[in-house]
């Protein structure tokens, strides 16, 4: 079965005078089988646009694509090396190339 990655806003942080958000901290699950086997958290500062959306207004749909455009203009933290990262840990939990223990 194909690993699904699922992206989420954790919260938002904001200036109250004008609704502007400022940092956004996001989680990314990757889920294979129906059971979320790895995830990642991470936050990005974001730019005050010219043209704000009313706060209330926004919607995660929105916010996600801000996410995701921060973090492929940077070049540590693509959202492709997060998903790719995500798909290896899970691989590796599903077929293990260590172990631990004893023979006795």
């Amino acid at each position: 079965m194909a690993i699904t990655k699922t992206w989420e806003i954790n919260t938002l942080e904001r200036e109250l005078a004008d609704g502007y958000v400022k940092k956004a901290i996001y989680r990314v699950k990757g889920i294979d089988s129906g059971e979320e086997k790895a995830r990642r958290t991470g936050e990005v500062q974001l730019e005050k646009p010219k043209t704000l959306i009313p706060y209330n207004k926004l919607t995660e749909e929105t916010v996600l694509g801000w996410v995701k455009a921060k973090l492929d203009a940077d070049e540590a933290g693509t959202v492709a090396a997060i998903e790719k990262s995500l798909e290896d840990e899970i691989a590796l939990i599903n077929t293990p190339v260590t172990g631990t223990g004893k023979p006795w």
